[in-house]
């Protein structure tokens, strides 16, 4: 089969609460004529994403073409996962013009780039690019890489020293596998921050790549799609940290899952989630709360203690239940402790 004939993937990479879902959001409502298709991974039991996307299905990407892996990496669960699916998306009814994916936040997108030269897929698909978003206050405020001087430094006075740090790794494999790296939530940073930002992700790419400011996942989808990058087939351009390596494993974050009745008081409850990120070191906490006397649920998504909560629809025969999905590096997640923090603003039973 022709490269002409083959279907376009394009890969959307980034840290946990970079803006994935924005994006895709936005990609499916200015689709440019194409048929879309989208797979989300998400690295917790509770799919969050999938739910936002799904609620956005229309003709151009109906429900039926939005899949949703939850509980797992897709790059570390290829035969039994990925590839099942992306022969399912391939063999819709109507057969989708370009395929969207969405890695979870701590997900590598090398190891997932080598799963399309499996001979099941790989006469039928291209990686037509892969799209990092960095969310850009946060590379400017330094969360992801250290002081490079000073740890260059270090390293050159011992080369036995390793100072890279669990965020700093995933931060620098999604930002080296890149085709081009949108820096999201340009809004909060500032024209200081955006520079900041820049200059880091610079700093990090091993190759020269293009660098967008976005807001809002607002972007020309001509600009990131038909890329025609052939990805796969590129694989010594995108230098990872885990080259060598069969697999990799994610235990350096954890995540759980926080059940709670109905929540009396939001601001109550996003102080809580001030509290988890400033105390605890908690990096992202997302999902859907039941408050009182609001017949709409509340959608929460938090990065840090930058957080924002909108009622996106009614909770109808659903039951009215508030599930927050909360993730952390694997030390800091303290389920008892969490849960000491949360629990006070539900509503007693």
């Amino acid at each position: 089969m022709s490269d002409l004939n083959k279907i376009p993937v394009t890969v959307i990479t980034g840290f946990l609460g970079a803006g994935k879902t924005t994006l895709i959001r936005h990609l499916m409502q200015n689709p440019q004529g194409k048929r879309l298709a989208v797979l989300v991974n998400e690295f917790g039991t509770v799919g969050v994403d999938g739910d936002i996307l799904k609620s956005c299905a229309d003709d151009n990407c109906p429900a039926e073409n939005i899949v949703e892996l939850a509980n797992g990496c897709i790059c570390c669960t290829v035969a039994d996962d990925f590839i099942p699916t992306i022969e399912a998306l391939m063999a819709l009814p109507q057969r989708p013009d370009h395929i969207l994916i969405e890695t979870s936040g701590l997900a590598l997108p090398k190891p997932l780039l080598k799963a399309f030269d499996w001979p099941a897929i790989r006469s039928r698909i291209t990686v037509d690019g892969v799209i990092a978003l960095a969310d850009a206050e946060a590379v400017a405020a330094g969360r992801f890489a250290p002081d490079v001087d000073a740890v260059q430094a270090q390293r050159e006075a011992d080369d036995s020293i390793d100072h890279e740090t669990p965020l700093s790794e995933v931060f620098e494999d999604q930002i080296s596998c890149a085709d081009i790296v949108l820096l999201s939530k340009a809004d909060l940073a500032g024209e200081a921050g955006l520079a900041s930002a820049r200059a880091v992700i610079e700093a990090e790419a091993p190759r020269k790549l293009p660098i967008l400011a976005m807001e809002e996942g607002r972007i020309d989808p001509a600009v990131i799609l038909g890329l025609n990058a052939a990805a796969e087939d590129d694989l010594d351009a995108r230098p990872s940290h885990h080259d060598g390596h069969d697999d990799h494993e994610h235990d350096d974050f954890d995540t759980v899952v926080i059940d709670l009745p109905e929540v009396a008081d939001p601001e109550a409850l996003k102080a809580a989630i001030t509290r988890l990120a400033e105390e605890q070191n908690i990096l992202r906490v997302k999902g859907y709360v039941a408050v009182a006397g609001k017949p709409m649920r509340m959608l929460v998504q938090a990065v840090g203690t930058r957080i924002r909560a909108q009622y996106d629809k009614p909770w109808g025969d659903a039951p009215r239940a508030s599930k927050l999905v909360v993730i952390g590096e694997h030390h800091d997640v303290d389920l008892d402790a969490i849960r000491s923090v949360l629990v006070p603003v539900a509503v007693e039973a």
